[in-house]
């Protein structure tokens, strides 16, 4: 670490650092998500600031002697940051009806804190190499995001006669239409003149499908002896 720093050297982290917070931040603000432009550019910056900061620090503390009491460890600052941006990134991870949101919000906190680090200890071409990765893997997974086939579930619940659709019908209609059960419950009512089954579902797809019931729940809840059809997709994180 460069223990004489000018104002010329910290001109040139800081503003590196805001540079490198304001091509993430346009990134995700160009797709409408949280923790844009403003917040990535003041988290970086400010972790950048608390590592010149901590360098100043280590710059004006004088040799210890072996009787000190007190002895002042700087590195403590950039800790203090990293624990601190820790709580804000938890408080941005939600759970809203079915799905866990704000956890690329909280890991792009967290990025651009270490970017603001690396920048403010003036490992500077780390710190540029590295905002230009950050970028490239933003771009590139989000193109990559929307073609994976991904593992989804969800919950359908039918409420039916026996004597009418039977549950092994039902059954075999579900796996008929792609969806694998993988739980099945039953519980009768009424003396058993109807019951309700439970059927947790899985199915690959893509983050559009779903959000979208199968086309067979229409035709499902056209069938005869069939009361009710519930269709609830379980959460994913975002």
């Amino acid at each position: 670490m460069q223990l004489d720093l000018t104002w010329v050297d910290i001109t040139i982290r800081l503003g590196l650092a805001a540079l490198a917070g304001m091509l993430v931040g346009y990134n995700r603000e160009a797709r409408s998500q949280a923790a844009g432009l403003r917040t990535t550019t003041l988290v970086c910056v400010a972790a950048c600031l608390a590592m010149v900061l901590s360098n100043l620090l280590l710059q004006a503390d004088e040799p210890h002697r072996a009787d000190d009491i007190l002895r002042m460890d700087v590195l403590r600052l950039p800790l203090g940051v990293l624990t601190g941006i820790g709580f804000i990134g938890a408080g941005a991870i939600v759970r809203r009806e079915d799905a866990v949101i704000g956890v690329a919000t909280a890991a792009t906190l967290w990025f651009m804190t270490m970017v603001g680090l690396t920048l403010g200890a003036g490992q500077l071409v780390l710190g540029v190499a590295v905002t230009l990765a950050g970028l490239a893997m933003l771009w590139t997974l989000e193109w990559a995001d929307l073609r994976i086939r991904r593992r989804f579930r969800a919950v359908l619940r039918v409420e039916a006669e026996p004597d009418r659709l039977s549950q092994t019908e039902l059954r075999q209609l579900i796996a008929g239409c792609g969806q694998r059960v993988v739980a099945w419950a039953i519980t009768y009512r009424d003396g058993g003149e109807r019951y309700e089954a439970r059927a947790e579902l899985e199915w690959r797809g893509h983050t559009e499908d779903r959000a979208q019931p199968p086309d067979f729940l229409e035709d499902l809840a056209m069938r005869a002896g069939v009361r009710q059809v519930d269709w609830s997709p379980q959460a994913v994180s975002i």
